[in-house]
């Protein structure tokens, strides 16, 4: 998985790193010049507000000031409070957590859906055990329902709580339940563009508000994704020289070092 900032991407990870922590909306003027920090000209903000919009995430609204604004949906909120839980979540998986299982069964005549519910589930890090029976740890129920309940899918699954008793080892279980390989090339790839940064500014310790605001978000726009490609499976399960704890260390002293500095250009302070 290749760093791929989009303006679209890059928007939404603003405002779950910034956006909830003003009093209002935040004006269009503002959203140009922080998306222009990162490189993305004001037509590529306006259109991909456009495209927020229309999938209910923004609502235009008035900032403080009168100027015209963007507002999250409650949808957004939602969806930003069930990704903090992933992205900023640092418990160690136990295997006694046990497992969520989905079951659906979606009729013929809505067969897109049985496509919608699948690329959900992988999205929301799920692997598959079986057709129409997928698998992920327990911790992920929450967010699992949210979810299905927004995009009115609740219909067409079932979920049940349980524990994996054979008859293959669970660790030979999950490395067919999910494709491991891909999941620690995922870190590798967070690791060789984001632990330079942090050597950098573990080394100098300077750099400007503008600077730091753009290295966390870049940071923060490629984590936010891993903790879906990698469901979070405890440490026995994994292979050896698994990358994810590396990885997840980088991130949080990249957030540590970094936020509040980033926060000062945000807010101009």
């Amino acid at each position: 998985m290749a760093d791929q900032h989009t303006p679209r991407s890059l928007i939404v990870t603003l405002y779950g790193a910034y956006g909830r922590e003003r009093p209002g909306p935040l004006p269009v003027a503002e959203l140009i010049r922080l998306m222009g920090a990162l490189g993305v000209d004001a037509p590529a903000v306006r259109s991909s507000v456009s495209r927020l919009k229309r999938r209910g995430l923004l609502l235009s609204a008035h900032a403080a000031d009168g100027s015209a604004g963007y507002a999250l949906s409650q949808d957004a909120h939602q969806l930003l409070d069930d990704g903090d839980r992933r992205i900023y979540d640092h418990r160690t998986p136990l295997l006694s957590d046990g497992w969520v299982l989905a079951v659906f069964s979606v009729p013929e005549a809505e067969r897109h859906k049985r496509h919608l519910l699948r690329s959900r589930l992988h999205r929301l890090g799920f692997g598959s055990a079986a057709p129409g029976v997928w698998v992920a740890p327990a911790r992920l129920y929450e967010e699992t329902r949210h979810t299905l309940r927004r995009l009115q899918l609740d219909p067409y699954v079932e979920l049940f709580r349980g524990t994996h008793l054979g008859f293959a080892a669970t660790s030979e279980a999950v490395a067919s339940w999910w494709d491991l390989g891909a999941v620690a090339k995922a870190h590798e790839e967070f690791l060789d563009s984001h632990e330079p940064v942090l050597r950098r500014w573990s080394a100098e310790r300077t750099g400007s508000a503008e600077d730091a605001y753009r290295d966390y978000l870049l940071a923060l726009d490629s984590w936010r994704r891993l903790p879906y490609t990698d469901p979070g499976l405890p440490i026995e399960l994994l292979p050896e020289g698994w990358p994810g704890g590396r990885s997840a260390g980088v991130f949080r002293q990249v957030h540590d070092l970094l936020r509040e500095t980033g926060a000062a250009f945000v807010h101009r302070e």
